[in-house]
């Protein structure tokens, strides 16, 4: 009985030694918890200012919280003297291994948080990407959705497109249009130039700033050839594409503006 008494005893003070520091770790982690979640509100709001895309947002604060409360949750068993230093050890090396086994996953992961912190381009622009060239449907965190003109869907990792070169098309709101038209070497090239930059001019959608360009760019086989850059907004291009090749092969004929007429070679044989 007396033995039963004595560790009895044992275990009450045992219990009151530990009661401050249990006390305490209760008190921390309480705190903490509420301080933890007043700082992911207020990342989250500060993000919201600077409109960053709302899937980052959400990623970015939840990945924060998480390590917070990670961090939180060591520091309070170490507080109750419970060993952290295997646990870490075993954190770090499960994470390596995740690291290594996911490398291109983690690369994509990593591409699309540049994506969508720097925004190179939203949804909706027109792109030309790791030679694909489409409008874009969807941002993820690990790959972009981009529809061609011929309606397939594309859907491109997010690490390559974020380390390659992309081309914004309607990153500036217009497009210039890049056409060619030849007229023979001995046709007013004057006269020309009016009536073309005129027949740009006429075509709608054909944006007057900036303004329509033309330039004679070849003088070779007989010809005269011209490059004309009209601008137009994107959701106008290939109606000014052909417009313009039409309206200037019209104006041509009705100002007598002789269309080049093909060089043909004539192959003699020797008897």
């Amino acid at each position: 009985m007396e033995q039963y008494q004595k560790k009895l005893d044992e275990l009450v003070s045992n219990i009151i030694l530990f009661a401050p520091r249990l006390i305490t770790a209760l008190v921390v982690l309480v705190v903490g918890l509420w301080v933890i979640g007043r700082l992911t509100k207020w990342i989250r709001r500060g993000m919201s200012v600077k409109e960053y895309d709302p899937t980052i947002q959400r990623f970015l604060s939840g990945l924060i919280d998480m390590l917070m409360k990670a961090m939180l949750i060591i520091s309070v068993a170490s507080m109750l003297g419970i060993e952290t230093t295997s646990f870490l050890a075993i954190l770090t090396s499960a994470g390596l291994a995740i690291g290594l086994a996911l490398q291109g996953g983690l690369s994509n992961f990593a591409g699309g948080v540049l994506l969508l912190i720097f925004k190179p381009f939203k949804v909706g622009d027109k792109i030309e990407a790791q030679g694909i060239n489409g409008r874009v449907q969807e941002i993820s965190i690990f790959t972009t959705t981009v529809i061609t003109a011929t309606n397939k869907t594309v859907i491109i990792p997010n690490g390559p497109l974020a380390n390659g070169i992309i081309t914004n098309e309607t990153a500036k709101g217009s497009m210039r249009v890049d056409l060619r038209v030849n007229i023979p070497r001995d046709a007013d090239i004057d006269l020309a130039k009016k009536v073309i930059l005129q027949a740009m001019r006429d075509t709608p959608n054909v944006l007057s700033d900036p303004a329509p360009g033309i330039g004679v760019s070849v003088l070779a086989d007989g010809l005269t050839t011209f490059d004309i850059m009209p601008y137009t907004e994107e959701q106008n291009y290939w109606e000014v594409y052909y417009g313009v090749l039409e309206n200037v092969r019209k104006a041509m004929i009705a100002n007598n503006i002789p269309s080049p007429v093909p060089v043909q070679i004539e192959i003699h044989k020797e008897a």
